[in-house]
């Protein structure tokens, strides 16, 4: 059994540690695929919820701000989490040498199925949890209940995160970028 492992790296301004997978090794996008780790899981979800965070976050302000009703401030939220999904792998692999044009098709295929998956559950808590859509940013419920929805999209979207490493897909095909 061959194992390969990273030495430690600065992975879109979070600290990533070595990741061994098992018969599997990792090049630009020619992952075989192999057992992934729990901890490779739970590492390529935090980095996803980082991003889906901050855009969240930011595009509920922006539409509290300009005095929004929920549906397209929520719409705005959404596609800031992409947007910032996508913008962290891209600063990751851009610092690694890729073009734009490639840099973009990695965050794609790296991030599309995870915050997909994210996207679905922490709006899903959110939309479910009693008087969170009318909440507002000084309220203790709308923080809670933002909380609550980040920690569900993150038990969520780990096993999913999981599966699709497993299988050299989703966030694998940035590994070779390290």
């Amino acid at each position: 059994m061959q194992h390969v492992e990273h030495s430690h790296h600065d992975h879109h301004g979070t600290a990533h540690h070595g990741t061994t997978h098992h018969g599997t090794t990792h090049h630009g996008g020619g992952q075989t695929g192999g057992p992934a780790s729990w901890g490779t899981a739970v590492q390529a979800t935090l980095h996803c919820l980082t991003g889906c965070a901050i855009g969240e976050v930011l595009g509920m302000l922006i539409g509290t701000a300009l005095g929004w009703h929920n549906v397209p401030t929520m719409a705005l939220a959404i596609v800031l989490a992409f947007v910032f999904g996508y913008s962290l792998t891209m600063r990751g692999v851009l610092r690694a040498g890729l073009d734009l044009r490639s840099a973009v098709r990695v965050a794609l295929a790296a991030d599309t199925v995870s915050i997909v998956f994210m996207e679905i559950a922490d709006n899903g808590t959110i939309l479910l949890f009693p008087g969170a859509m009318d909440a507002t940013l000084s309220d203790a419920l709308f923080w809670l209940s933002l909380a609550l929805a980040f920690v569900v999209a993150f038990l969520v979207t780990t096993p999913v995160n999981k599966w699709m490493i497993g299988r050299g897909k989703g966030h694998a095909v940035v590994h070779g970028y390290h």
